[in-house]
Formats: structure tokens, C-alpha cells, sequence
């Protein structure tokens, strides 16, 4: 099988753990029989040196032309450290996904067998841990029109803006994702204040009359916060808006001990786009310290869910399951009984996946 994925490695460490998932997909298509072909595309900071914009035409275009988006991370603490900046690279990822209608953010928060020591929590309070967090992509407050500064710029305004067909179609992806799980959604909103927040509820509602096996619970967002280090246990598949999902899904990639660890999809009709949900981490960039693996988990999403590819998938992640089982750590999921020929770099992490593969 033939599969064309478009490259946007981005800024910061965002070429360094693409390239080792991009090691992993060769591999899959040398056993597998598969021929995956890469495009390279610019995106964030340094599409804004070369062309003047975060994204770029060309990138678009190559995006749309192919059969699933391999993203690594954007940022650049120049334009993060000034709030005057007019053009930012986390700009160029919310035009991407709102070109491509990616309105379904899949983020699984995976906790590792061997791994739970690393975890800020219990031990106790982890144990059991199997959620995913949906999250609607293209509304909300981040898209919302009118958004300016008015009274010489002393007043700022930002307006959240949903339908009721964009809360169908996310509500019926957690659905749908439930009944394949432990049949559980708990919708997260705020509705005791929010005008959105009442027409997501209402709505979601009707959308659960659809599903009588799974069942449905309501949730503050406050509280949700607090539930999901109370007790993340409890929750299945929570379903949410896009600035409260932004936010409970890096609360909730703690739990796992590090957001290095953690993949994401973002899917639509007819696109999708895979991504590690962590960040450029400028500091690191060029050190081979970062984490891969929440950029190869990401490539097992994609080889799942856009190419229909489950034994392939099977072997990636069987192989990092070894990886951890065998005891080898990169830095950020390393403890003070880590022996230092276990700790790997981003390189060498690449490397031994695929070797297990």
C-alpha cells in the first residue's frame, strides 16, 4: 500500500522527534510491505522567517494533497515574550486546522505499566487510569469573531461562538468512541454561566438519546479540574469545548509523569493530523534530549485511524512497551534508579524502537 503523509516538522524539537517517527514508518513499510512517502512542509516560526506567515500556501496545499499530517510542535519564545508580536507561529496551527475542518482533537492520556513511579501521583490513585479527552477543534472563544482592542487598547474583547451542528458532530465522535470503550462520557462545560456552555449541554444531550448504551454524566469544568487529580479513574471518554479541552488535557497529561509520552489526532471528514501534544521546548532544541515517543505513539494513531492499518500498529506499540519494559528512560521519564547506560536520546530512542520492530 501506497500512503503520501505531509511533514511539518515546525520549531524546537519539532524536527528531531518527527525524524525518529518518520525512522519508525520506514520500518512498519519495510515489514509491512508498505511504501509510505514523506513531503516536507513549512509551518510556525520558521515559516514566518522564510515567507512572512505562519503557513505558507504551499504547506496548505501539500496538506490537502495527502493522505494524513505528520506535525511536530511550534513556538519561538521571541514571538512568546512579546504580546505586541501581530504574527505569532501558534497562528499558523489554528489556520491549518481550521482549512483542513479538523474539528476532533483525540487525545488519549496513556499510562505506562512501568512507568507509574514517575507519575506526581499515588500509585493508588493511578491504577486503573484509561481516559480520552475529545475536544472540539474549530470553535470556541479561539475563533470567535469579534476578537480586537478597542479604547486605545485599553479594553480587550474576545468572543466564544458555537453551533449546534458543530456540537453534534464532536459529540457524536465521543459517542461513537465510548461504545468502542467502557461506555462512559462525561461532558465537561460551564454551563451555570455560559451561553455556549447551555447549548453544548442541551444539545449533547439530545445527541445521547442516540447512544442508550453509553452513558452520559455532566460535569463544571472547575470540578473536572479537581476530579481529573481526584480521582482520574472515573472518567471514560470526556468530552469538551476547545479552551477547556486545551486546558484539561495538559492537566491531565501529568498524570502519566510526562507530556513527552502523550499523542494526539486531529481529525475531520476528510483530513487528519497527528502531533505530539507537548510543545517546541526551545532549549532543548539540537541537545537529542527530547522525548520521541509521544511523536511515534502519534504515528500509531495514524497508522489506526487513517490507514486502517491495525497489525502495524500493534508492532509500534509493542515495541515501546518493551522499550520501557526493558528499563531504558530518556531524561525526562528517568528516576534516581536509572541506571545511565538505560537513559537514551531522542536519536537513540529512535533507533532501539526500531530495532524492536
Amino acid at each position: 500500500m501506497k500512503k503520501k503523509i505531509a511533514l511539518l516538522a515546525g520549531d524546537g524539537v519539532g524536527p528531531e522527534v518527527t525524524w525518529e517517527a518518520v525512522k519508525v514508518l520506514k520500518k512498519v513499510g519495510e515489514k509491512f510491505n508498505h511504501q509510505f512517502i514523506f513531503q516536507e512542509g513549512l509551518i510556525g516560526s520558521i515559516a514566518i522567517d522564510k515567507t512572512g506567515g505562519p503557513l505558507p500556501s504551499e504547506t496548505l496545499k501539500l496538506c490537502k494533497s495527502s493522505d494524513a499530517v505528520l506535525f511536530g510542535a511550534i513556538g519561538d519564545p521571541k514571538y512568546d515574550n512579546n504580546p505586541e508580536a501581530k504574527i505569532r507561529p501558534e497562528q499558523g496551527l489554528l489556520k491549518l486546522r481550521k482549512s483542513l475542518e479538523l474539528f476532533a482533537n483525540i487525545r488519549p492520556i496513556i499510562l505506562f505499566k512501568n512507568l507509574s513511579e514517575i507519575s506526581p501521583l499515588k500509585k493508588e490513585r493511578v491504577e486503573g487510569v484509561d481516559m480520552v479527552v475529545v475536544r472540539e477543534l474549530t470553535g470556541g472563544i479561539y475563533f470567535g469573531q469579534p476578537r480586537l482592542r478597542k479604547n486605545k487598547g485599553n479594553i480587550a474583547v474576545d468572543t466564544s461562538i458555537y453551533s449546534k451542528e458543530e456540537v453534534i458532530n464532536i459529540a457524536n465522535v465521543a459517542f461513537n468512541l465510548a461504545q468502542k470503550r467502557q461506555k462512559r462520557v462525561t461532558s465537561v462545560d460551564k454551563a451555570n454561566v455560559l451561553e455556549t456552555s447551555r447549548l453544548w449541554r442541551e444539545t449533547v444531550e439530545k445527541v445521547a438519546r442516540s447512544f442508550p448504551s453509553v452513558i452520559l454524566n455532566h460535569m463544571f469544568v472547575d470540578n473536572a479540574a479537581m476530579q481529573i487529580i481526584k480521582n482520574p479513574a472515573q472518567f471514560d471518554v470526556i468530552l469538551t469545548e476547545n479552551m477547556f479541552g486545551d486546558i484539561l488535557t495538559d492537566e491531565a497529561s501529568v498524570i502519566s509523569g510526562s507530556i513527552g509520552l502523550l499523542p494526539s489526532a486531529s481529525i475531520g471528514k476528510k483530513y487528519s493530523l497527528f502531533e505530539p501534544i507537548h510543545g517546541a521546548y526551545n532549549k532543548a532544541a539540537g541537545k537529542n534530549t527530547a522525548n520521541p515517543l509521544a511523536t511515534i505513539l502519534s504515528i500509531v494513531m495514524m497508522l489506526r485511524i487513517s490507514f486502517r492499518m491495525g497489525d502495524e500498529a500493534k508492532i509500534v506499540e509493542k515495541a515501546i512497551e518493551k522499550f520501557i519494559k526493558s528499563g531504558y528512560r530518556t531524561p525526562d521519564i528517568k528516576d534516581k534508579n536509572t541506571p545511565e547506560n538505560k537513559i537514551l536520546g531522542t536519536k537513540e530512542t529512535g533507533d532501539k524502537i526500531v530495532s524492536y520492530i
